[in-house]
């Protein structure tokens, strides 16, 4: 086989990197391998070195990427500080299609639980905690304590999906984070 040129080389690595953020945040970082990665990006599992040195290497570099495609996405919304835009990142991320799609959903919500089980990995602690304050930057002023609140209802939407529960958890975090009081359950 010949040896592919540059510009080859850093697509090839651009799609491992994108495919492994997306496949990442859907299954978790140890359930997916390195081998998955490549078969899904149709390149060898040998070829994986020539690009990064280990498996945590790529998992650093997946939590950059995820995170640069959450920001440029909620920036698609409008400045900082606006309220109909920060109305219309609620409404998107604590949405069901959000929900049932964590492959391009949030990576505070994809990466979290992977990166507390794995406290010797400092850079992609590093990585998660930079891309926490970039992302919670752009919600406004209190954007690290809405982040927190959706991404908390995030979790345990997508751990009681298919209950009315879960429907009610996005609904009362989007409440919550926006200011406005929603009726008591059963209210009419």
């Amino acid at each position: 086989m010949g040896r592919v040129s540059q510009a080859q080389a850093r697509e090839n690595r651009r799609q491992i990197v994108e495919t492994a953020a997306r496949l990442f945040r859907e299954r978790g970082v140890p359930a997916v391998s390195v081998a998955d990665v490549m078969a899904e990006v149709g390149l060898t599992h040998g070829g994986f070195y020539k690009h990064f040195a280990s498996k945590d290497a790529l998992v650093t570099e997946a939590i950059g990427q995820a995170y640069k495609e959450q920001i440029a996405h909620v920036e698609s919304f409008g400045r900082t500080g606006d309220p109909a835009a920060l109305q219309a990142v609620l409404d998107d991320y604590l949405s069901i299609s959000h929900r049932d799609d964590p492959g391009t959903g949030c990576p505070s919500t994809g990466f979290g639980a992977d990166v507390a089980r794995t406290p010797d990995d400092a850079t992609a602690r590093e990585a998660y905690a930079q891309g926490v304050e970039r992302y919670a930057g752009r919600l406004g002023p209190d954007g690290l304590a809405s982040l927190s609140t959706m991404v908390g209802a995030m979790v345990l939407s997508r751990a009681t999906a298919g209950t009315e529960l879960s429907v009610r958890i996005l609904a009362e975090a989007k409440a919550a984070v926006s200011g406005r009081t929603l009726p008591a359950v059963g209210a009419k």
